[in-house]
């Protein structure tokens, strides 16, 4: 049930109206407006730090980001961009938040509310390889970051890495739901399609940010269509599985009805004579 934000002033205020003589209201009512406005523009200002942090640690990566780096670029006193985070590892934590914060919003969100299964699973790709290629020239935080902080534990690694178990989350829940529709065998392995649908968005960074590559993209979207081809209901995956059930079947043979059904190879001369008898002598 929606409910009713209070006003911002005492009920019995607001029906007295202003005192007599003045055209405002009184100073008690005007603090919190004030307080108020300050607070919208420090807010103004963080977001402000934070899309400039976002476009540094793109270009020079997340330890590339400094207060004094930050303070330059905003024209502010170091004073002033160390007020709104109070360490360069709480700005870099912030960064990180705020590039998941878009990423949703620009790659889950519209991508939901397509039909569950194989339809919002193929959206989600499709939204997440449209904003790799919009980041091709920078670079994705995601990959970067995971870069620059692999061997290197501490808060900045740990928000980063709940950022992208969160995705990766979100992925598998996705792939599972398309299994449960039936658009996917009910076999498949949600966490191995997990891992090569993110193996192809790895490969597509890797191969245009650091090879420049051409036609990336095309071949990322048919590494995807094989993914699933190999995964739909009587694709080549249930094939290959049925192929191997059946070698599994037969190497658990007992080794007597391995031997049914050979051919025998003829016996050598002195066995076919031992088998015989002697020839008789003359």
């Amino acid at each position: 049930m929606a409910t009713t934000a209070p006003s911002s002033f005492h009920p019995a205020t607001a029906a007295a109206g202003p005192r007599a003589g003045t055209d405002a209201a009184p100073p008690a009512q005007q603090a919190p407006a004030a307080g108020s406005r300050a607070a919208q523009k420090g807010q103004q200002t963080r977001a402000a730090i934070l899309d400039a942090a976002l476009s540094l640690a793109s270009q020079m990566g997340l330890e590339g980001l400094s207060i004094g780096a930050l303070a330059e670029v905003m024209h502010m006193s170091k004073s002033g961009v160390f007020a709104h985070f109070g360490s360069r590892e709480e700005l870099q934590i912030s960064v990180i938040r705020e590039y998941h914060a878009r990423f949703e919003e620009e790659v889950f969100f519209p991508a939901i509310r397509e039909p569950r299964g194989l339809p919002r699973l193929t959206a989600l790709f499709e939204r997440w390889i449209h904003r790799v290629s919009v980041e091709l020239d920078s670079g994705c935080i995601y990959i970067s970051g995971a870069v620059e902080f692999d061997d290197r534990p501490g808060p900045v690694r740990d928000a980063l890495a709940t950022m992208v178990r969160a995705w990766h989350a979100a992925l598998e829940r996705a792939i599972r739901a398309s299994i449960e529709a039936g658009h996917l065998r009910a076999d498949a392995d949600a966490a191995q399609m997990l891992f090569e649908i993110h193996g192809l968005i790895l490969a597509l960074h890797h191969d245009w940010r650091f090879l420049r590559n051409a036609g990336v993209l095309d071949r990322a979207r048919t590494g995807f269509e094989r993914v699933i081809a190999f995964y739909r209901p009587g694709g080549e995956g249930q094939t290959r599985a049925a192929q191997h059930a059946i070698q599994q079947t037969i190497t658990k043979r007992p080794a007597a009805a391995k031997a049914v059904g050979k051919r025998t190879a003829p016996p050598s001369g002195a066995g076919r004579r031992a088998r015989a008898g002697a020839a008789p002598s003359r």
